[in-house]
């Protein structure tokens, strides 16, 4: 790894067109972008860090960008969660950091922070009891609500079913054993579409409006992508939500209901953009390199030291909390 560049840890098990497209931005900034495996790093409190990133990783990178935290066990991943925490212990600016990534991840702790914040979503309940959960379907269902079944942790559309009265609710074993609902929320003008709002550095980057096949409207599951000014509701509601949740870059997902209201149905802390940039002029990637370097890299006296520099925070690794 050159020393006289800055140095760009990318994290992710599956860099792809995201990956490619960031080093390219990054290189156009003269930094040096590198790929990081989180089931790579270890901690090692007999060196002097604490922390080993890997065998490519002989210095602390300058600043990490995070694009995807493989899943695993809940002890793999919350190791991997302890990583990016112990890299920001140690002065390395993580874009988005450990704690974004647990508020997002959960998507009942996101609903609860944005519900306990006043930001608009709409009405969720997650349990392990199956009892319990059918219980809650039934009552919906009598005030004519039909709910949508989610994956606690899951992205891309994978696994929500809507369940209208009378459908039998999944077996909880599908959905490791937790039933996250939330009450379907019909589009306005009976069109499926929703809206997704890119947020970068407090700002609101770009959006577009996402029609789905079905009442699934996500691009992984076939929606066209058209693009859209993000004003009114649109950016209030992101940049509200982003502000919630503290993030440095977010995928925000606002559906307008029937009645008109704008809710937020999810907030992604490791957003893909491959549809979004298809309706978009500019370079999202550049954009986001642009915005990690100027916040939280150049900044005067700021650079990231050797790994066997680090002898102050040697202690910090396996005294990290992991929670929301």
């Amino acid at each position: 790894m050159q020393t006289s560049a800055r140095a760009i840890a990318i994290v992710t098990d599956d860099p792809g067109w995201h990956g490619r497209q960031l080093v390219k931005a990054f290189a156009a900034r003269d930094c040096r972008a590198a790929f990081l495996r989180l089931q790579d790093c270890s901690f090692d409190l007999a060196g002097s860090a604490g922390i080993v990133l890997g065998t490519d990783w002989a210095q602390l990178p300058d600043a990490v960008f995070v694009r995807g935290v493989p899943g695993g066990t809940l002890e793999q991943v919350i190791l991997r969660l302890d990583v990016l925490h112990a890299l920001k212990l140690l002065g390395v600016p993580v874009y988005n950091d450990g704690r974004a990534i647990e508020r997002t991840v959960d998507k009942a702790m996101t609903s609860f922070l944005l519900h306990r914040a006043g930001v608009p979503t709409p009405p969720t309940w997650a349990c392990e009891d199956a009892g319990q959960a059918q219980a809650r379907l039934h009552a919906e269902w009598a005030q004519g609500h039909a709910v949508v079944i989610k994956p606690l942790f899951g992205s891309q559309g994978e696994g929500l079913r809507r369940l209208a009265s009378g459908q039998p609710l999944p077996a909880l074993d599908e959905y490791q054993g937790v039933a996250y609902l939330q009450r379907f929320v019909p589009p306005a003008g009976g069109v499926n579409r929703d809206f997704r709002v890119f947020v970068i550095g407090g700002r609101v980057d770009c959006a577009m409006a996402r029609f789905g096949t079905d009442w699934i409207n996500n691009v992984a599951q076939g929606a066209r992508c058209e693009a859209v000014a993000a004003g009114g509701d649109l950016e209030r509601l992101a940049l509200d939500a982003v502000r919630v949740l503290d993030m440095d870059y977010a995928g925000v997902d606002i559906l307008i209901g029937a009645d008109g209201r704008a809710q937020v149905l999810e907030v992604n802390s490791v957003p893909a953009w491959y549809g979004l940039q298809s309706v978009t002029e500019h370079r999202i990637a550049e954009r986001l390199a642009d915005d990690l370097l100027r916040r939280h890299v150049h900044v005067p006296g700021r650079r990231a030291g050797p790994v066997q520099d680090a002898a102050l925070h040697a202690a910090a690794g396996l005294a990290l909390a992991v929670g929301p």
